[in-house]
């Protein structure tokens, strides 16, 4: 069999070398593929069994610039180490595919400068919509986004701004829920312990701040902070530099379950009883924090739940229907167990 034509400045498969394979017109070839009712399905048998005998895949750039129709979403997420961001993105795709959208995913790795040049290179794809994460990001960003004229929804916090659609819960709150439970449980010094430093662990920090100044109990020395990614191992070297304090800390609230879990693997280690020399929390309800000894109480986030309901909001405003309500606060759950 001779080897199927190729576009010459390409080296592709085009929707005319489709067309004379099958004898019918591009338009058909065109019609036929997008699964269009009026043609007669013995052309698209045809059509279809050219295609694929020539391997032909469709240029989504050429077919939005034709249709002025794009089939692409951005997602642009913090981290694809963080198990949280993978769940929200298995749910923005879970929703998005069956409506026939794709997703185009970029990593801002929680730099201002890298997210801006990943928007200006999603742009240029036209997309027909945007999932970017939370509200902190350059002036030039935000432009970008109100200058594009594509519908954008923001992931894992809200925003009341008018014009402004936002799947998510308060941070700021959630980290306020876990110190009171701290506080009701006896507990009296309570570390905030956190790493990344990213703008919702930041907000966590405020929750802490807020209700332990209220309760007459803050001290600045009480706060743990520090800049490098967070990790396990991270985790077991705060914890073991807190618990040497004096006076001596009797809870730590960390941002994230994975410093919380490094912690209790230490704790171990280093013969700390936990909760009764000091209680430890986390932040994410991430998989095994049930499963650590003692089980970590955490916060259980919504993040699968956030992409799922983010990505229906842009199905909306991409095809033109009404959003009813812009803002949609999803919450948060506090999920005690034995840590603390």
């Amino acid at each position: 069999m001779p080897p199927p034509p190729r576009h010459r400045a390409t080296g592709r498969v085009t929707l005319a070398d489709v067309a004379q394979a099958a004898g019918v017109s591009p338009i058909t070839v065109s019609r036929a593929l997008r699964g269009e009712r009026a043609v007669d399905p013995e052309l698209v048998a045809r059509v279809q069994a050219a295609a694929q005998r020539l391997g032909y895949v469709p240029d989504p750039a050429a077919r939005a610039l034709a249709s002025r129709h794009s089939t692409h979403v951005a997602l642009l997420i913090p981290m694809l180490s963080n198990a949280l961001f993978v769940d929200l993105m298995e749910a923005v795709q879970h929703t998005l595919r069956p409506a026939g959208y794709q997703t185009l995913i970029g990593v801002t790795h929680y730099d201002a400068a890298e997210e801006e040049q990943l928007l200006r290179e999603q742009l240029q794809h036209r997309p027909a919509g945007l999932l970017v994460t939370g509200f902190d990001r350059s002036d030039a960003t935000r432009a970008l986004i109100a200058g594009s004229g594509v519908p954008c929804v923001h992931l894992m916090e809200t925003s009341s701004a008018a014009g402004v659609y936002s799947v998510g819960f308060s941070q700021a709150d959630a980290g306020a829920a876990m110190t009171r439970h701290l506080l009701a449980r006896g507990r009296r010094r309570i570390a905030f312990a956190a790493a990344q430093l990213d703008p919702r662990t930041m907000q966590r920090l405020e929750g802490w701040r807020r209700v332990m100044r209220e309760a007459g109990l803050y001290a600045p020395t009480l706060e743990w902070l520090n800049p490098a990614p967070s990790s396990l191992a991270l985790g077991g070297t705060m914890l073991e530099q807190i618990a040497g304090q004096t006076p001596a800390v009797d809870a730590v609230f960390f941002c994230n379950d994975d410093l919380a879990q490094g912690a209790l693997l230490a704790a171990l280690r280093l013969g700390i009883r936990v909760p009764e020399r000091i209680a430890v929390a986390g932040f994410n309800d991430l998989t095994g924090s049930d499963q650590m000894l003692p089980p970590l109480t955490t916060v259980r986030t919504p993040r699968a739940e956030v992409g799922a309901a983010a990505a229906r909001m842009l199905l909306a405003l991409m095809r033109g229907e009404p959003v009813p309500a812009p803002v949609v606060d999803l919450g948060y759950e506090l999920v005690p167990r034995a840590s603390t």
